[in-house]
C-alpha cells in the first residue's frame, strides 16, 4: 500500500494522529518512494517559540543547543513542547523518491521547506551555530519532505539568507494581500519584527490613498524607521500586554475610529486583547503570531462583547513565497532591512 502523502506511516505516537499533532513521529532517514530527503544547511526556529526556548535557556548557547536536540531527540521533529509551534529550514535535495520523479527538483537544488518543522522528520547530527539574534541555527542534518509539503527554490537573485529570512514568514504578507482592501484602516501589531515590516508593507500598498495603516512596536527606533521608509502612516509606542493601552494610542491614530483589520505579528504571550479590542463590529483579527491563544481569544472576544471574524495564521496561502519575494524585489528599504538584520 502507498504511503500516506501527510506523512501519518511515520507517526509512532499516538496512533491515528497527523504529523504535526503527534508526539513522537518516526525520524529515519531511509525515505519512502514519496517522500523527498534534505541535507539541511539551516534550521529558522519559529519566532515564538526560539523566544521561549531562549528565555528557558537564560540566554547561553550551549544550553539552548541541548534544549533543541533533546526537543529532536524525542519527538523526530523540532517542535516545541510549550509553543507547539516549529519554524522552517533550508537544505539541499539529497534524494527524490521514485513517485515524485515528475517533480520540478533534481538532486542538488536548494530549497525552503514552507511546511513546518513540527511534523517534519527531522535527524540533527551536529549544531555548528546558534545565532541568537535571528532565530536562526546553523547544522548538519538531514529531513523529509512528505508528498503533500510545500517548498521554494532558492532564488538567483538574492542571498540564501535572505531568501530565507523572507520565506520564514511567507504567510503573513500573502495573507495581508488577501485581507486588506482599498479604504482600510489596518493596526499592525509588532511591526518592527520580519512578519510586521512585510504586513506593514503590503497593507500599505492595499489600502491605497484613503486608508490608514497603524504600526505598534516598542522601540523609539523602530517607530523613526518604520515612518522614515514609509512602512505605516502612523505610528505607536505600547506594551501589546497592555490592552487598553494599545487600543486608545491606536483608536487615537485612527481618527478616533475602530479598526477594520488588526494583524497581530508579536512573539510574546497575551496579546489577544490587544488585537481584538481596536477593531470594529465585523471587522476582521488576523493572528498570525505563534504565541497565540485561542481559548483566550474566543473567550476574550466574548467577554467584552466583541463580534469580530478571527483567523487563525495559517502559514500558508496560493502563492505566499512569490508574493513574499516580490516585496523584496519591488522595495529596496524593505530589502535593505532585511539584508542589514537578518542576514
Amino acid at each position: 500500500m502507498k504511503p500516506c502523502k501527510y506523512g501519518t506511516n511515520r507517526v509512532i505516537a499516538p496512533q491515528g494522529a497527523l504529523p504535526q499533532a503527534a508526539l513522537k513521529i518516526d525520524n529515519s532517514m531511509q525515505i519512502y518512494p514519496n517522500e523527498i530527503l534534505i541535507d539541511v544547511i539551516s534550521l529558522n526556529i519559529d519566532s515564538a517559540s526560539f523566544s521561549q526556548l531562549k528565555g528557558e535557556a537564560g540566554g547561553d548557547k550551549h544550553v539552548l543547543s541541548a534544549k533543541i536536540l533533546e526537543i529532536v531527540g524525542e519527538r523526530g521533529k523540532m517542535q516545541n513542547p510549550i509553543t507547539g509551534s516549529g519554524g522552517m529550514l533550508m537544505g539541499t535535495i539529497a534524494q527524490i523518491g521514485a513517485d515524485l520523479a515528475e517533480r520540478d527538483l533534481k538532486v542538488g537544488d536548494k530549497i525552503a521547506t514552507l511546511v513546518s518543522l513540527s511534523l517534519t522528520p527531522l535527524k540533527i547530527v551536529k549544531i555548528k551555530q546558534i545565532h541568537m539574534e535571528i532565530d536562526r541555527v546553523d547544522v548538519e542534518a538531514q529531513a523529509i519532505l512528505f508528498e503533500s509539503g510545500i517548498y521554494a527554490k532558492l532564488p538567483e537573485d538574492m542571498s540564501e539568507a535572505l531568501a530565507l529570512a523572507a520565506l520564514d514568514v511567507a504567510g503573513a504578507p500573502a495573507q495581508t494581500a488577501k485581507l486588506v482592501k482599498p479604504g482600510d484602516s489596518v493596526l499592525v501589531l509588532g511591526a518592527s519584527g520580519k512578519s510586521g515590516l512585510m504586513c506593514c508593507y503590503e497593507a500599505m500598498k492595499r489600502v491605497g490613498p484613503t486608508g490608514n495603516v497603524v504600526a505598534m512596536c516598542r522601540k523609539e527606533s523602530d517607530k523613526i524607521r518604520i515612518l522614515e521608509n514609509g512602512f505605516a502612516h502612523n505610528v505607536i509606542l505600547s506594551d501589546v500586554t497592555n490592552a487598553l493601552d494599545v487600543m486608545g494610542k491606536a483608536t487615537a491614530a485612527n481618527y478616533g475610529r475602530e479598526f477594520d483589520i488588526s494583524i497581530n505579528c508579536v512573539n510574546v504571550e497575551n496579546s489577544e486583547m490587544a488585537s481584538i479590542l481596536p477593531v470594529k463590529p465585523g471587522g476582521i483579527v488576523y493572528f498570525f503570531s505563534m504565541a497565540v491563544s485561542f481559548t483566550k481569544a474566543a473567550l476574550g472576544a466574548e467577554g467584552v462583547g466583541k463580534d469580530v471574524n478571527m483567523i487563525i495564521g495559517n502559514g500558508y496561502t496560493k502563492d505566499h513565497a512569490a508574493i513574499t519575494l516580490h516585496q523584496l524585489r519591488e522595495s529596496p528599504a524593505l530589502r535593505k532591512i532585511f539584508e542589514e538584520r537578518y542576514i
